[in-house]
């Protein structure tokens, strides 16, 4: 048996088989933040990993992207129009827009600040303003529109809607917020409302929702600026519920790990866990200031969540305790994701990109590199806040109309 070139086989098929994988939705599979791909380098060539493409045309805003079949999604403003924007993952071609609602004017930036939904055939997405759109991938054909404010009677806030819309089964998710429900299910083909949470009223904010599975049923799970929940998606049943002392805005996407549910907000007001039991029960488990993320997400990595608090800067944070594992303040604030063991951290000011050791050991920085270029469109209030996506064998970052794209397997 020559097995020297079955290892190059088995190399080639899981390398074929990483880069046909997908990230269809805002956070990934799961909405977990945790990248398929395996084998990835531990070091980047010293001026950073090879740029694959740039895109230059991705207009202005903080929308996300999204991969799936070759196609990249992502949406953007272009001369006070929202579009929604796909391009070939191959080459850095646009394949096509369409107008997904006028522009949201606000003085941290223009423009939308979501990351498309793709299921299927279908892409579903939500302007700053609050027109959700749902289009063919194929051609970007809209198929059906609802308006989160005109249509579902929800109040726009002060830095937009934010929300990346969430597909349980034949429904999509959303959060218009306001008295007649603060969660609505509409059905993906046609866009008719199915279900609202009419005993909620919360308006929204700008977290985006989650589905688990506990205790043999499927929930969605949300959290506004007082409180986070669980409801059933089957007809918007509040299951449970939970108080939260949010300020300002609330924004990061809450995680479930092993019965917990977490969340956690900017602004001071730190970071909240409960442990669901048997009836959909609450058990609390901590409130403190250890994780204090703004907006650049946290990650959950076997046990251990890691990412930015304010004022203390990196932190790694025990789920089942709340306790600071440890702290490190020498990489700007910023957004994360996790690939292959290791945090891919973006700093929101500077540019720079850092590869960490996802460890419990403290902040181990194994490559960093600068990107380039950056938009000198952006407010200066704003910041690089697109957060970093890894999926087959390659890096997508983004700042306003500047879409990258960096081949992390590249000698």
């Amino acid at each position: 048996m020559n097995t020297g070139r079955c290892a190059v086989v088995l190399g080639v098929v899981l390398m074929l088989s990483v880069r046909g994988a997908d990230w269809s939705q805002w956070r990934g599979e799961g909405r977990k933040d945790h990248s398929p791909d395996k084998g990835l380098p531990n070091q980047w060539p010293g001026g950073g990993p090879r740029a694959a493409w740039v895109y230059e045309n991705a207009g202005l805003g903080y929308a996300g992207y999204s991969i799936a079949k070759g196609r990249l999604f992502t949406m953007g403003l272009r001369e006070g129009q929202e579009f929604l924007i796909a391009v070939d993952t191959a080459n850095g071609k646009e394949a096509w827009n369409t107008p997904a609602g006028p522009k949201y004017p606000n003085g941290w930036g223009d423009g939308p600040r979501m990351t498309p939904t793709v299921d299927g055939d279908r892409v579903f997405a939500i302007g700053g303003q609050g027109l959700m759109v749902c289009v063919n991938a194929k051609d970007g054909r809209q198929m059906w529109s609802k308006h989160l404010v005109d249509d579902l009677g929800g109040k726009l806030q002060d830095w937009g809607y934010t929300e990346s819309p969430l597909v349980a089964g034949d429904l999509v998710i959303c959060t218009p917020g306001g008295p007649k429900g603060t969660v609505a299910a509409l059905d993906k083909a046609t866009g008719e409302v199915r279900w609202r949470t009419t005993d909620l009223t919360d308006k929204a904010q700008y977290a985006s929702p989650i589905l688990i599975h506990h205790a043999g049923q499927d929930q969605v799970v949300q959290l506004v600026m007082n409180r986070f929940f669980g409801v059933s998606p089957k007809d918007g049943k509040v299951l449970w519920k939970k108080d939260f002392p949010g300020r300002v805005a609330v924004i990061p996407t809450p995680i479930f790990e092993d019965g917990i549910v977490y969340v956690t907000a900017g602004y001071g007001v730190g970071c909240e866990a409960i442990r669901l039991g048997a009836g959909n029960s609450v058990e609390p488990l901590y409130s403190n200031k250890v994780m204090k993320n703004h907006h650049g997400g946290v990650i959950c990595v076997d046990g251990y969540l890691y990412g930015h608090s304010d004022g203390a800067g990196w932190v790694c944070q025990d789920l089942k305790t709340g306790k600071e594992i440890w702290a490190h303040k020498g990489f700007g604030k910023g957004a994360v994701t996790y690939a292959d063991g290791k945090l891919i951290c973006l700093d929101e000011r500077s540019g720079d990109v850092a590869m960490v050791e996802a460890s419990t050991q403290g902040w181990k920085e194994l490559s960093r590199f600068k990107l380039t270029p950056l938009s000198s469109r952006r407010s200066s209030q704003g910041g690089i806040w697109p957060h970093p996506v890894v999926v087959g064998g390659r890096l997508y970052l983004r700042d306003q109309e500047y879409l990258h794209c960096f081949d992390l397997r590249a000698k």
